[in-house]
């Protein structure tokens, strides 16, 4: 089914790579739909607890494909190519119509997603990497925005994500300047949380989740994911009314049981997947 990405299950582990590796993993319209088929997946198959994001070759992405960024500034008709079979709809529609737009799904998607950025990390790439839950680079990877110097503007949540992750002045510096800074700065900005050498970044982000898998409830991963993206958007007040009430939810699931169970038992606990 996918054509210019890869899709492979490592249990407890989604490990979706762009490929195209010729172009730096630019993103065409059939990767971005491959992408987003291949996120329901992995969201409704029990055997993922997490998702690591990566790119094929020396790149993560590009950003968006040169071909399709040219048509677009002559005002060229693109032949649409029929992408029906492909159509998916990931991510918990009870986290509200903020993350229906566009790639906002990324944020409502119920397991973990990691971004395992190898190398450039550019435009929307670079979106799609802020869209991620964590981002773990190699110290050789190469980020930038690059909108303005196309004569854009801040694109697809990244003036709403990289506020957030930085502060407005730097971001302000990355998105107006488009400069080109590497993994360690990325690590010393806040816009990645851990810093990798070269070729090991998949495999830490594959080993973060195996740990998760082992010892945290993917039921309370999901819902921790949803507090943190939810309550971003809701004042203290709001916030905390609903976190009360999902922790009275949560003391009443088998979870919770199984986790007092195995820490006074000094087990390892054993918690359900998440189905569907």
């Amino acid at each position: 089914m996918y054509e210019q990405i890869l899709y492979e299950i490592k249990d407890p582990v989604a490990v979706i790579t762009l490929n195209r590796p010729h172009a730096l993993n630019a993103l065409t319209g059939r990767m971005q739909k491959e992408v987003k088929h291949a996120l329901a997946s992995a969201e409704s198959d029990p055997a993922v607890v997490g998702i690591v994001l990566t790119g094929a070759g020396r790149g993560f992405c590009a950003g968006a494909d040169i071909g399709g960024l040219q048509s677009a500034a002559d005002g060229e008709k693109r032949v649409v190519e029929d992408l029906s079979s492909l159509d998916a709809s990931p991510g918990d529609a009870e986290m509200g119509k903020n993350f229906t737009v566009t790639y906002g799904y990324f944020l409502s998607i119920r397991k973990p997603i990691i971004a395992a950025i190898n190398g450039p990390c550019a435009g929307l790439g670079f979106c799609y990497a802020l869209l991620c839950d964590m981002r773990f680079a190699e110290v050789q990877a190469k980020f930038t925005t690059a909108f303005g110097q196309r004569g854009l503007i801040a694109e697809h949540a990244s003036s709403w994500l990289l506020p957030r992750l930085i502060g407005a002045g730097r971001a302000l510096d990355l998105l107006w300047s488009g400069r080109k800074f590497t993994g360690d700065e990325a690590k010393e900005l806040g816009v990645v949380e851990r810093v990798f050498q070269e070729g090991e970044s998949v495999d830490a982000a594959i080993q973060y989740v195996q740990e998760l898998a082992k010892s945290v409830s993917p039921t309370s991963l999901r819902v921790m994911k949803a507090q943190v993206y939810r309550h971003l958007n809701m004042e203290l007040g709001e916030a905390m009314k609903e976190s009360n009430q999902w922790m009275d939810e949560s003391l009443k699931r088998e979870d919770f049981k199984e986790g007092v169970s195995s820490f006074i038992e000094r087990r390892a606990p054993k918690f359900r997947r998440i189905e569907g």
